[in-house]
């Protein structure tokens, strides 16, 4: 089916119930109008089924792993049975561990500060900051911007083989760009590190929302992810995979939970005997809630059917694409090609508007909320826009008045809770900037674009 059959098919299904989905907000040139949400790839919100199961387990809420207590008890199994919820959700393998985290990018942390001595890491430009900065204690080779799919297989084969071969290495790569949205060959980089005697870890922030993720079909060696991209609020994040490294490692964090026994010793010294499980790695009284909000989510979305929410988000991508094909002067930022896969995440750049300034209009006169910026992927956007990508900027800092050039993107993004409407906005008022301009003035204030209410 073409982009363009989708983009006049009728929706292919509702979308799912989304906390926030009534929330009005005012317009600068007056009024007030349902606030469309197209940010989801810096945080989803929540789905109603999440914060409805979390409501009805809050009074039941115990310290976990802690008490004797009925309701210490019952916390704990229903974090113990969340790490299980978790692990079907991402297909495990026998043995392998699920840690709970606080993000995507301390799960990424936690596993750098894993590695074993002398590790190497292989690590794209393009990857989210979260992917590209943890490994400052390994030997870090960064691998420049693929063009195809096919490129980006051959550009860390090459580099893999003039590794050395008797030592441990780490692939790192991400399952869809924060930035374009395009899907990664997932499955043949695991093959091309496994070929070479490596191990890789995915970063799933972005695909986990939007695509099934099998840790044993795919064949990493672990998978990151954060629950408020998947529609889960409370920061957890996920760390799941090969439980060898993790558990060979000092404690992520030392302190009670992740010590089986602690003694002093006649020196005055203490001796500590680390798990050897997961929780070797969750020192300190655990997010239950979150982990608890993540398998609800794990959950929702398994029962909504992952087939069913790609087909609804590729009708909205399309939605987008063609319905702003006709304005020459926006231009969308792609790696792989206008028609590569991708998950609902576009960025693009509009000819002689300053970034900040027009998603700062997007907001004030149209309700729309959309991120601008560099998204955490500096060296990414640089390249995608044809600049030097080792030039330094600031996230989210507009580095130009408005009306002025920038060095930024747009960045619109949506999920499985979008409504039709908000999209058909966003291409409506994307248009009607274009054409007619601004309705109100603007100016920098703390790096930001804001509308001018001083007249």
């Amino acid at each position: 089916m073409s982009v363009s059959t989708l983009a006049s098919a009728p929706s292919v299904c509702a979308p799912l119930p989304v906390l926030g989905r009534d929330v009005t907000v005012p317009l600068v040139t007056g009024g007030e109008v349902t606030y469309a949400a197209l940010d989801y790839a810096a945080s989803a919100p929540a789905l109603q089924r999440v914060w409805d199961d979390v409501a009805a387990y809050a009074p039941y809420y115990g310290s976990v792993h802690r008490g004797a207590g009925y309701l210490s008890q019952l916390s704990t199994d229903l974090f113990e049975n969340a790490r299980r919820t978790v692990a079907e959700f991402l297909d495990c393998r026998d043995g392998d561990q699920v840690v709970f985290t606080r993000s995507t990018t301390d799960s990424l942390n936690l596993l750098a500060a894993a590695l074993p001595a002398g590790c190497q890491v292989f690590v794209f430009e393009t990857e989210h900051h979260a992917s590209l900065l943890p490994w400052r204690d390994a030997r870090v080779t960064y691998l420049d911007a693929p063009r195809s799919p096919r490129e980006a297989v051959e550009t860390l084969e090459r580099a893999l083989a003039g590794r050395d071969p008797h030592g441990p290495a780490l692939v790192c790569v991400t399952g869809a760009s924060n930035v374009t949205g395009e899907l990664w060959p997932v499955r043949e980089l695991a093959a091309a590190a496994h070929a070479h005697g490596a191990r890789i870890v995915l970063d799933a922030a972005q695909l986990a929302p939007h695509h099934p993720v099998s840790v044993d079909d795919l064949d990493v060696d672990w998978v990151a992810f954060s629950g408020h991209k998947l529609y889960a609020p409370f920061g957890t994040g996920v760390l799941a995979g090969r439980a060898d490294w993790l558990r060979e490692a000092e404690p992520y964090l030392a302190g009670g939970g992740a010590s089986r026994k602690v003694t002093r010793r006649t020196d005055g010294g203490v001796d500590v005997e680390w798990h050897d499980s997961a929780a070797r790695h969750e020192a300190g009284s655990p997010n239950v809630i979150g982990a608890y909000a993540v398998a609800s989510a794990c959950k929702a979305l398994t029962e909504a059917g992952f087939d069913t929410l790609v087909a609804r988000e590729q009708y909205l991508v399309a939605k987008v694409r063609d319905g702003l094909a006709d304005v020459p002067e926006v231009r969308f930022l792609s790696l792989f090609g206008d028609d590569a896969p991708r998950v609902g995440v576009l960025s693009f750049v509009v000819e002689g508007w300053n970034s900040s300034h027009f998603a700062a209009a997007l907001s004030a006169e149209y309700g729309i909320g959309v991120r601008d910026g560099l998204f955490c992927a500096h060296p990414l956007v640089r390249t995608l826009l044809g600049s030097d990508p080792q030039t330094q900027g600031e996230c989210g800092s507009p580095e130009a008045a408005p009306g002025e050039k920038s060095l930024n993107a747009i960045r619109v993004s949506f999920g499985a809770g979008t409504p039709d409407e908000h999209v058909e906005r966003f291409v409506r008022a994307v248009k009607e900037l274009v054409t007619d301009g601004a309705r109100w003035n603007y100016r920098t204030e703390d790096g930001r674009c804001v509308p001018d209410t001083s007249a």
